[in-house]
């Protein structure tokens, strides 16, 4: 196949040619994005080696409630609304891994974006959130 022949079959096939051009564009932007928001998914398995060997903070955003009820050990709970890059229990954190959690890994992002915004070197969210925990058959520990 030649270069003539393919502008010949884009030419014949122009939605389908707009349609292939508009994927492929909307793919590179959004890895581009994703490439530099400041911060990464985990898998379960990858948060469970960096809580055992890098000391990861791990911070549930979910309700107190929902915490109370089963959160990963050793987490701490700061409920979204009451999230700030300057918390207290962010303090002196800036280069331990940083490890958000909520309900299905949707909300936390912009909470990881605000904290790499405030230089947190090593920022991650839960690929799925606690959904995503029980999903890999991992335990949770209940109370406080």
């Amino acid at each position: 196949m030649t270069l003539q022949d393919l502008i010949a079959f884009a030419g014949r096939n122009l939605m389908m040619s707009l349609a292939l051009a508009g994927i492929t564009v909307a793919l590179v932007v959004t890895e581009v994005m994703r490439l530099m928001q400041g911060w990464k998914t985990l898998k379960p398995a990858q948060l469970t080696g960096l809580i055992n060997h890098d000391n990861a903070l791990v911070i549930d955003l979910r309700p107190i409630n929902d915490f109370q009820a089963g959160h990963i050990a050793g987490s701490r709970n700061v409920q979204m609304s009451q999230f700030d890059a300057e918390n207290k229990q962010l303090s002196g954190a800036k280069s331990l891994p940083v490890v958000l959690v909520c309900k299905t890994g949707q909300t936390a992002g912009g909470a990881a974006a605000r904290l790499a915004k405030a230089g947190f070197e090593k920022v991650y969210v839960l690929d799925g959130g606690i959904g995503g925990w029980l999903g890999a058959d991992l335990p949770l520990v209940k109370g406080r």
